[in-house]
C-alpha cells in the first residue's frame, strides 16, 4: 500500500484490566490500518471492545501494549486529526445550537468571528440553517445528533469517529441521517479522509461502509474482515446486499463447538469461565417457537432478525443461549432447531421449565452455584459472597450481569429463590437440584 495514503496504523494493540490476581483482557492482539478515502466500520457485538479500541485508536486512551501510528508517526497523546461523535448527543443544554458548534472551534482558538462564519457553514452543511439560535430542548433526537456531526466536521477532521452515532434515535430518524451522511462524504461535501465508524447494527455497516473489521468477545479481538465492494448508495432487497449481510452474520454466529468448549468451566477452576447469554427467557422462547413453526425447523439468521424483529446484537445472544442450552445448532450463518429444541418449542408451560432446569444444571456455573449453597447454613448465600468469586473472573460490571442472569434462569427453572429486597439466594425447597 502507498504510505502517502495510510492515516492510521496499529500494531499489537492489548488493552488489560486489574492486576495480576484479577487481570482482564478487554482487547487483544489488534492490528488494522485505515487509508485516506475508506470508510470502516468496526463491528461487533456488545462488550467486545470496541469503544475502547475507539479511544485508544483517537489518542483518548494509552493501551497496556502496542503502537497507534497516524501519518506513519507514533501517537502520543489525543490526535489533533481526530474527532468523535459519540451515542450520546453530549450537548451542553445551556447553550444555543451555534453556541454548541462553535465551543469545539473555542477550544481550538479559533478566533471569534471565523469560528462563528464556521460553525454557521457547518451547520448549514447538516441542514440546520435556521436553528442556529435554538436550545437543544427545541430540538428532536435526529436534529440534536446532527448538532454533534456539525460540531464534530467544524474541525474538519481527517480522520472522523463515530461511536454508535445512531443507536440512540429512532428507526426513521436514524435512517435519515445515516443517509445524510453519505451525501455528505460521496459528495466530497465534508474534508474529512476516511470514517470509522463502531457499530454493532450489521444493516447498518453495510449500508455505510467499504470494509467491515469484525471483532469477538472474550477478549475482544478481530476475528474477521469483509469488504463491500457495493456503490453507494446501497439497496437494501437487492441480492448482493443480503448475500453480505448473510456472510457478517455467520462470521460473528460462527460454528457451534464441542460441547466441552461450549460450557466452559467453573469459576476458580482452570480454563475459561463461560459468560451467560444476557437474554430473557421469554424471548429465547419466541424464537424457538417461531422457527419449530417453519417447515425446516432452519433459517438463515440474518432473514430471523427481520422475522421476530429484533436486533442483530440481540439475536446473536439468543442465538448464542440456544447453543449453549442444546436447542440449536449455528452453521455457516444458519440456525438449526436440534431435536430437544424441537420438544422444548413444542412443550407445555410446565414442561418448558423442566427441560429448562435439565440443561442448566449441567452447566459448569450453575453446579457451581448450586454446591456452594448446600454447603452454606441454611443453604442461603448473600448476593455479595456470590459475585466476590464471579469478579475474580469478569470485570464487576459484568460480574453483576452475570448473577442476575444466573438467577433469573434459575428462578424460571424453579431451582433456586432470590429474594431482591435481602439480597439473598437460596436453593427452591424440593426442586431436587442434584438430581
Amino acid at each position: 500500500m502507498n504510505e502517502n495514503t495510510e492515516l492510521l496504523t496499529v500494531k499489537g494493540i492489548n488493552q488489560n484490566y486489574g492486576d495480576n490476581v484479577k487481570k482482564f483482557i478487554a482487547v487483544q492482539d489488534v492490528n488494522l490500518n485505515i487509508s485516506r478515502g475508506q470508510f470502516v466500520a468496526l463491528l461487533g457485538p456488545s462488550g467486545c471492545g470496541k469503544s475502547t479500541l475507539l479511544r485508544i485508536l483517537t489518542g483518548l486512551q494509552k493501551p497496556s501494549e502496542g503502537e497507534v501510528l497516524y501519518k506513519g508517526k507514533l501517537l502520543t497523546g489525543v490526535n489533533p486529526h481526530s474527532t468523535i461523535v459519540f451515542q450520546s448527543f453530549a450537548l451542553f443544554p445551556w447553550l444555543t445550537v451555534l453556541e454548541n458548534v462553535e465551543v469545539a472551534l473555542k477550544v481550538k482558538g479559533v478566533p471569534p468571528k471565523l469560528r462563528t462564519q464556521r460553525a454557521l457553514d457547518s451547520l448549514d452543511r447538516v441542514g440546520l440553517d435556521g436553528f442556529e439560535m435554538a436550545y437543544p430542548r427545541e430540538l428532536s433526537g435526529g436534529m440534536r445528533q446532527k448538532v454533534g456531526f456539525a460540531r464534530a466536521m467544524v474541525v474538519e477532521p481527517e480522520l472522523l469517529c463515530l461511536d454508535e452515532p445512531f443507536s440512540a434515535l429512532d428507526v426513521l430518524s436514524a435512517e435519515s441521517l445515516r443517509n445524510e451522511l453519505l451525501e455528505l462524504w460521496t459528495s466530497g461535501k465534508i474534508p474529512t479522509k476516511a470514517i470509522l465508524m463502531v457499530t454493532h447494527n450489521i444493516e447498518e455497516a453495510v449500508l455505510l461502509a467499504d470494509r467491515i473489521i469484525i471483532m469477538d468477545k472474550n477478549p475482544g479481538r478481530i476475528i474477521s474482515e469483509i469488504h463491500v465492494p457495493l456503490p453507494h448508495f446501497r439497496e437494501r432487497n437487492s441480492h448482493e446486499f443480503q448475500l453480505i449481510v448473510d456472510q457478517v452474520y455467520a462470521t460473528l454466529a460462527g460454528q457451534t463447538k464441542t460441547e466441552q468448549e461450549e460450557m466452559g468451566t467453573a469459576p476458580g477452576e482452570p480454563g475459561i469461565t463461560r459468560r451467560l447469554p444476557h437474554i430473557s427467557i421469554t424471548n429465547l422462547t419466541g424464537m424457538l417457537e417461531f422457527l419449530n413453526d417453519t417447515k425446516l425447523k432452519k433459517m438463515d439468521i440474518f432473514k430471523l432478525a427481520d422475522d421476530i424483529g429484533v436486533d442483530s446484537d440481540h439475536l446473536l445472544l439468543l442465538t448464542e443461549a440456544s447453543e449453549l442450552l442444546g436447542f440449536a445448532i449455528i452453521s455457516s450463518g444458519d440456525i438449526t432447531l436440534t431435536s430437544l429444541g424441537e420438544t422444548f418449542a413444542d412443550a407445555s408451560i410446565s414442561a418448558k421449565k423442566e427441560i429448562f432446569a435439565t440443561r442448566i444444571k449441567r452447566l459448569p456455573v450453575f453446579k457451581w452455584l448450586i454446591t456452594l449453597l448446600s454447603l452454606a447454613d441454611d443453604q442461603k448465600l448473600s448476593r455479595d459472597l456470590v459475585l466476590t468469586p464471579l469478579e475474580l473472573e469478569f470485570p464487576s460490571e459484568e460480574a453483576e450481569k452475570q448473577f442476575d442472569t444466573l438467577a433469573n434462569w434459575a428462578r424460571y427453572a424453579e431451582l433456586l429463590v432470590y429474594d431482591d429486597n435481602e439480597e439473598v439466594i437460596y436453593l427452591e425447597p424440593g426442586s431436587n437440584v442434584h438430581q
